[in-house]
């Protein structure tokens, strides 16, 4: 039986990537570099904020990476204010955290995204402790696709981590929940394809949201 349900945030519980773009682009731009297309931040994000930049400024042009260290600082002040520019939870995503909340299955959210923007994401949309743990990226935690914060997740639930589901949208996600030897989820709803969940093995995979209600073990 599942006790408890780890969730990525971007691409998994909130549509974010015209948040992502917004921040980084103008953060680029600022240096004399043109806007990636929104589109393309779908593939940039997900590793974590150094190197969804260091992705964005390859494809506009800096190679050598030249200008990171001053796009990054630009990108932290700016993505500080607006973190929440047009970020919506997927349709479903309310319905089904009722629906887990009623089963008393404990709702966790692991992201790559800076600690305290995940936290205000997260608070914002589904309001303050919603959820019973919340970990973004840090100094003090290796970042996904380590899996050191589902581990200390399991740990602070003191669950076993085979009695927990990790639910992503991404290799990087994918990666994260076996490496923690928790049954992993991937949804085709995010920022990648079905076939890259696929490729890193997702032990199952969903299309909307209330589809995971359909994991027996769940019920």
């Amino acid at each position: 039986m599942y006790k408890a349900c780890i969730f990525d945030l971007d691409g998994t519980l909130t549509d974010s990537v015209e948040s992502i773009a917004y921040s980084a682009n103008r953060a680029i731009q600022e240096y004399g570099f043109n806007p990636n297309p929104v589109e393309a931040y779908k593939m940039f994000a997900g590793d974590g904020a150094d190197k969804m930049l260091k992705r964005s400024l390859i494809a506009a042009g800096d190679t050598n990476l030249f200008y990171f260290e001053q796009v990054k600082q630009r990108f932290q002040d700016l993505f500080a204010k607006d973190c929440m520019y047009m970020v919506k939870p997927y349709d479903g995503i309310v319905e089904l955290l009722i629906e887990l909340k009623n089963k008393n299955i404990k709702l966790a959210v692991l992201s790559n995204k800076p600690h305290n923007r995940a936290v205000d994401v997260v608070e914002t949309i589904f309001g303050k402790n919603y959820f019973d743990i919340i970990i973004g990226q840090s100094d003090h935690i290796n970042k996904k696709p380590s899996p050191d914060g589902a581990l200390i997740i399991a740990d602070e639930l003191s669950l076993l981590t085979n009695e927990c589901l990790y639910i992503g949208d991404t290799d990087t996600d994918m990666l994260t929940g076996k490496a923690a030897n928790m049954f992993t989820v991937g949804v085709t709803w995010g920022f990648r394809d079905r076939q890259e969940l696929i490729e890193n093995h997702a032990d199952y995979i969903i299309d909307s949201p209330l589809e995971l209600l359909e994991i027996e073990e769940i019920q």
